[in-house]
């Protein structure tokens, strides 16, 4: 828990993170299904369109404007140190290649860490928000006050995972079933085939909204074999906060491992007897 006199510092930027993170959303649909976008390939060969540059600058916009003296950290355009104790941390499409595609799947994420010495490589995650544009549908949480679902205008309900208790009855969801060969030494692609033998149901409704799934019960196990800060920051205090877990491959809470296993916290032991020391 953030010591009392940094919550109120945490509960009004958690009002911005939403409210921005709305308003970039907007900004992506201008150009989601839209003639006009020209996708380009970034040094690593992953896609980047002009909605993911101009969604981040709307956002570090936002946030220097109203939180002078936080940090910044996104991920098309880099890092900015701050002093204030607080890093945000920011992808403005998560799931490009289903946005490219027209595919309504992808999100925006925001979240906020706890940086008392300003490294957010060290940070403690104490605000996420997933933004579905496309579904408008979102998700929230700050660290000891609840995860919370909405859609559209309406109230926020409280957000929950599921109960499901056996692999056996479970949905299981990932990103992209090649990123475990691609980005695991040795090639993992078998922990994810175990795990779809095992599942009820298995499928790629991934990125950020796979997490999204999980945080309001409608999946149960979402699984990704490679992360960067800006995939996960967001999503550990909306699991955490909704009543499940979000953790590395070996069971440690983290959004610095470059992994994720987030689930409820019956199923997770289930998991890890294929995860760990792999």
């Amino acid at each position: 828990m953030p010591p009392p006199h940094a919550d109120s510092l945490l509960a009004e930027r958690l009002a911005w993170a939403t409210k921005i993170a709305r308003d970039a959303g907007e900004i992506t649909l201008q150009y989601f299904r839209s003639p006009r976008l020209e996708v380009e390939q970034k040094e690593d060969h992953s896609p980047v369109t002009i909605a993911d540059r101009e969604a981040e600058k709307f956002l570090r916009q936002q946030i220097s404007e109203r939180f002078p003296g936080d940090g910044i950290v996104g991920e098309e355009l880099g890092e900015t140190l701050g002093d204030s104790g607080f890093t945000w941390i920011l992808d403005p499409i998560d799931g490009t290649k289903s946005f490219i595609h027209g595919i309504p799947l992808y999100t925006t994420l925001v979240a906020v860490l706890e940086t008392p010495d300003g490294n957010p490589r060290k940070g403690i995650p104490r605000i996420g928000v997933i933004r579905a544009p496309a579904l408008d549908e979102m998700v929230f949480a700050r660290t000891g006050h609840g995860a919370w679902h909405q859609r559209g205008e309406a109230e926020p309900t409280p957000a929950r995972v599921g109960t499901t208790s056996r692999l056996a009855e479970a949905l299981l969801v990932t990103s992209e079933v090649a990123s475990f060969r691609k980005h695991r030494t040795p090639d993992a692609t078998d922990v994810f085939l175990a795990l779809q033998h095992e599942a009820k149901l298995a499928r790629t409704w991934g990125d950020g909204y796979g997490y999204l799934m999980v945080a309001t019960g409608r999946a149960d196990v979402m699984i990704d074999p490679a992360m960067n800060l800006w995939d996960a920051a967001a999503l550990e205090p909306i699991l955490t906060e909704a009543g499940g877990t979000f953790s590395d491959w070996q069971g440690n809470p983290t959004v610095h491992s470059g992994e994720a296993i987030a689930t409820n916290r019956t199923l997770i032991d289930q998991i890890l007897t294929h995860t760990q020391n792999r």
